[in-house]
């Protein structure tokens, strides 16, 4: 980071008393360890911080501290914004509008749009919260023992258990820095990635039930109806996306998830090789070359179409080449 940039981090934070830190929609490990190690390092430092998350905490992170704090509307007013793990100002969702541009984004992805008024962002990073671990000592901000955990829990979400293709030794020496802090990384691993409620299993095997293949593309659907039958009380795929990755010989991964709204989520998955972020982009999403996700609008025959479509001549031209 250049030293001018770190500089005005630094003097924004040590100068601010009113802190709204807020996080995307569908919030997902990253998302929401980033969240709360920031919001709580803040509020060691003697800050009034509000946590935004306008989907509030997913079930598999509400053992973390400061979960329950975690607010879905902020109120009053700030004198620092901060977004993290958003790519671009809408992801941060309809409570936040109000305060775009927001004064600092802290983010990872290859498709952010540098859209607040300081921007650090690092593409090198395995996850928004390797960021803030380089740079809370450089902010003035205290590492104890319940940041220490939220952060890890950003890093091993994000890697899927440290085995991503750009995982780095850079975020093995964090996880292992983390744990001295305080962090229970076993724990966290099992309570993160490995733990599923009965109601996500059973919106699993809805889209398990489904599953597609034409040559290196797999895909499902995820309805309102297979939701509302099943249990399931969030609007993501329950990590679907991460276990379909994992079928021999597929190339690229998609889920299809219809929203409340009349939208449909869709979420990639690919191998090294092939940029996904590059179809997310086109239809407003985002993310990284080999996951990437976008909200789309249309019926879930529709969205399906459009995105296969597209994914079909990305696969083609990368593996052609």
């Amino acid at each position: 980071m250049p030293d001018s940039l770190q500089a005005k981090i630094r003097r924004r934070i040590r100068t601010s008393q009113r802190v709204l830190v807020a996080t995307h929609v569908r919030p997902d490990g990253d998302a929401i360890g980033s969240l709360l190690g920031l919001g709580l390092a803040l509020r060691q430092a003697g800050k009034s911080v509000q946590m935004l998350s306008s989907d509030g905490v997913p079930a598999s992170y509400r053992h973390l501290p400061g979960s329950q704090d975690v607010i879905q509307r902020p109120e009053g007013d700030f004198d620092l914004t901060i977004v993290l793990d958003c790519s671009d100002p809408d992801r941060a969702g309809k409570n936040f509008n109000s305060y775009n541009p927001p004064d600092l984004n802290v983010d990872h992805h290859v498709t952010n749009l540098l859209f607040a008024r300081l921007n650090l962002v690092d593409t090198t990073a395995v996850a928004t919260a390797e960021i803030l671990a380089d740079n809370l000592a450089h902010w003035d901000l205290p590492m104890t023992p319940d940041v220490a955990a939220a952060l890890l829990t950003g890093i091993i979400t994000d890697t899927l258990g440290f085995r991503t293709s750009n995982m780095t030794p850079k975020a093995l020496r964090w996880a292992a820095n983390l744990m001295e802090t305080g962090a229970d990384l076993p724990d966290l691993y099992q309570r993160s990635l490995v733990v599923r409620s009965f109601e996500a299993m059973r919106f699993w095997a809805a889209g398990l039930a489904r599953l597609e293949r034409e040559g290196p593309i797999v895909w499902t659907t995820l309805s309102m109806a297979d939701r509302q039958g099943t249990g399931y009380p969030g609007r993501d795929d329950a990590d679907l996306i991460n276990e379909l990755s994992a079928i021999t010989d597929a190339a690229v991964a998609i889920v299809f998830v219809e929203q409340p709204n009349g939208n449909v989520k869709v979420s990639w998955r690919a191998q090294p090789g092939i940029d996904v972020s590059a179809i997310a982009l086109k239809f407003g999403g985002g993310g990284h070359p080999s996951a990437a996700g976008a909200e789309v609008e249309g019926s879930l025959d529709d969205v399906r179409q459009r995105i296969l479509l597209e994914t079909r001549q990305i696969v083609h031209e990368e593996i052609t080449v």
